[in-house]
């Protein structure tokens, strides 16, 4: 199949990536590989979306650095760029609201370009020009990439509202990279919801197995042993000039709820605020 029959997908991940690691660029990878290998897709961008501070997540650092890290160690990559939206909002925003943006700005991208090559001569048009001239623009989908543990937390009670997650396998769809040991297809099908609409969901395998988790990134960098290999070496250099990562760090929002928890009890107690 030509790449030019193809659908245009964006994949967009959201987390803590703190700090970004090697294994979150790799998800990126993986992902792409695997939908260019359905025969369906074009992968036409990739985008990190650093989580807001006011997510509350213990040993959280600033998204200031965290996008900094993200920036650097993406320099490499030639279509997965980071996002300081969700970081600049004012509170934490739910996953779909920040899918949704994403949708949006992708749409306006599209937009503008339609009108610039309707300005354009017919002359200066290119052959890959001629799908946004053609009456049936095929319009960009937007999945939202995550490893498979993500599954897992839909189970989790009152961390996910059940029309988001109903909008974002419905509307927008994910694309799982399962980690060793995790069961995708179990997750899916525990829940009713995933099952209905598993036609939108791609499992990726990773085959060669790649464990590097940020939490056990930032233990090994507050005790002073090397991660070289783990995390780019820009990285590495802007956590040593910035001191990051240290026992203070890690003791940010100890013992505080994560924002969605926090929310969703303060709609059960309303006066307990």
């Amino acid at each position: 199949v030509r790449m030019k029959s193809r659908i245009p997908l964006i994949l967009l991940a959201c987390g803590s990536f703190n700090p970004i690691t090697n294994m979150h660029m790799r998800l990126f990878e993986l992902a792409r590989d695997h939908l260019h290998q359905t025969g369906q897709y074009q992968v036409i961008e990739g985008i990190m979306s650093p989580v807001n501070d006011d997510y509350r997540k213990k040993g959280l650092v600033s998204a200031r650095h965290r996008i900094a890290m993200a920036k650097l160690a993406l320099e490499t990559s030639d279509w997965i760029r980071v996002d300081p939206w969700e970081s600049e909002q004012e509170t934490w925003t739910e996953t779909v609201k920040v899918l949704r943006h994403h949708y949006n700005e992708s749409l306006g991208l599209l937009q503008s370009k339609k009108e610039f090559m309707k300005n354009k001569q017919p002359i200066e048009r290119s052959t890959e020009d001629s799908f946004l001239t053609s009456a049936q623009v095929v319009l960009p989908e937007l999945k939202l990439l995550c490893g498979a543990d993500f599954l897992q937390t839909i189970n989790t009670p009152n961390l996910w509202k059940e029309e988001h997650i109903k909008e974002i396998v419905e509307k927008f769809g994910l694309v799982c990279v399962s980690r060793a040991g995790s069961d995708p297809a179990r997750y899916i099908n525990e829940s009713d919801l995933l099952t209905k609409f598993q036609h939108n969901i791609f499992l990726v395998k990773e085959w060669i197995q790649n464990e590097i988790s940020a939490t056990q990134i930032r233990y090994a960098l507050c005790r002073g042993l090397s991660v070289k290999y783990l995390i780019p070496d820009s990285v590495i250099s802007y956590i040593a000039h910035h001191n990051i990562y240290t026992e203070e760090s890690e003791r940010k929002n100890e013992g505080d709820l994560l924002q969605p928890l926090k929310l969703h009890n303060r709609t059960l107690n309303p006066l307990n605020d």
